[in-house]
């Protein structure tokens, strides 16, 4: 299929920016969304991603629209963001906005209002196996800036309506052709947080949006001796050590968290370790279906480097991933991404 007509998601940031302007150069026919997902007041900063969205827009010369997608986003990725916490596990909200959101609805919405594609900022890329014919979701250029961890779910479907144009561009070389071509955020700083809980709080936000009511229970140990007091399970993640409040003589960190018992246990660092997962919700890029073990290098973190582990499929379309070393914090509600070489082969989301 000739791609001619490409929306561009516009978040208001300059790799978003950076895509439309690097698509109008290269010659497609360009419009810009900007997605209202909160209800907010003036002064949330949803606004001024909006208003550096459409100035970009009005600079390039191409057209810019909201899209009002804040019913869709409250369901599938904040409520989603708060039942996930409340069963015990931690999620990984950019990923389910990126499924269900960006991937999903708007995707659709392009497609319905004349594009031929979406284009997002993303640093990764999209190829293609002659071999197979299948579309690949291969790692950004840039390996520091590489989000292909986030997108490890898009489908055939999706990545034949996806162009990743920033992903073989360095983040300096960007805001270099942003600055020439005049746009205003041309240097505007990263987003580090959850767009939802802008100051990092998001125990406050489960009290708050999702009338989380904390029950505190007992830290214990790995033999089952108490150790104190915790101020509820939704507080504490896999792998955390400050916060605890607990003077054990030596640093503990969290091992796990028991709904059934409502404790915290807690442990030294070692006992963080682990060499083998499972994982549900799994979605294949590279191959249509997974028959028996397979080598591939695998992350259960964003900000991890891969290690060698083995993939072998398990009932009910679950996998097992058992890493050559162990793996420090794995923790159920999080990703697991799968790499053989540049391509993304698949992942899923670790359930134990």
């Amino acid at each position: 299929m000739a791609i001619r007509k490409v929306c561009v998601a516009m978040s208001g940031g300059v790799d978003s920016a950076g895509a439309a302007l690097l698509l109008r150069q290269q010659g497609y026919e360009v419009f810009g969304v900007t997605l209202r997902l909160r209800s907010a007041g003036a002064s949330d900063p949803q606004e001024q991603d909006i208003a550096d969205a459409r100035s970009v827009a009005d600079t390039l010369g191409i057209p810019h629209t909201v899209l009002d997608l804040r019913e869709l986003f409250q369901r599938e990725v904040m409520d989603r963001f708060v039942s996930e916490y409340t069963a015990g596990r931690t999620p990984n909200p950019c990923v389910d906005c990126n499924r269900c959101i960006k991937f999903g609805a708007l995707l659709d919405w392009a497609l319905d209002h004349g594009a031929d594609a979406l284009a997002t900022g993303h640093y990764a890329r999209v190829g293609r196996d002659e071999a197979s014919g299948r579309h690949l979701l291969l790692r950004g250029t840039d390996r520091r800036k590489d989000q292909s961890y986030v997108l490890y779910h898009l489908t055939q479907h999706q990545l034949s309506h996806l162009l990743l144009p920033v992903g073989s561009c360095e983040k300096p070389q960007l805001r270099a052709m942003a600055e020439q071509a005049g746009l205003r955020n041309a240097h505007r700083a990263d987003s580090q947080d959850i767009c939802f809980i802008p100051d990092g709080d998001y125990v406050s936000f489960l009290r708050s949006y999702g009338g989380v009511v904390s029950v505190p229970g007992d830290f214990v140990d790995l033999e089952g001796r108490v150790l104190g007091r915790h101020k509820g399970l939704e507080c504490y993640t896999t792998g955390q050590r400050k916060g605890l409040g607990v003077s054990a003589g030596v640093p503990v960190y969290v091992v796990r968290k028991d709904l059934d018992s409502g404790t915290v246990v807690l442990g030294p660092n070692s006992a963080l370790y682990t060499q083998d997962l499972t994982a549900d919700r799994v979605n294949l890029i590279s191959i249509d279906r997974l028959e028996g073990p397979l080598q591939v290098t695998a992350k259960t973190r964003y900000t991890q480097q891969e290690a060698e582990a083995t993939v072998e499929p398990l009932p009910g379309g679950r996998i097992r991933v058992t890493f050559q070393e162990p793996q420090r914090a794995i923790t159920a509600g999080q990703a697991v991404v799968l790499y053989q070489g540049e391509a993304v082969l698949g992942g899923g989301t670790i359930c134990s």
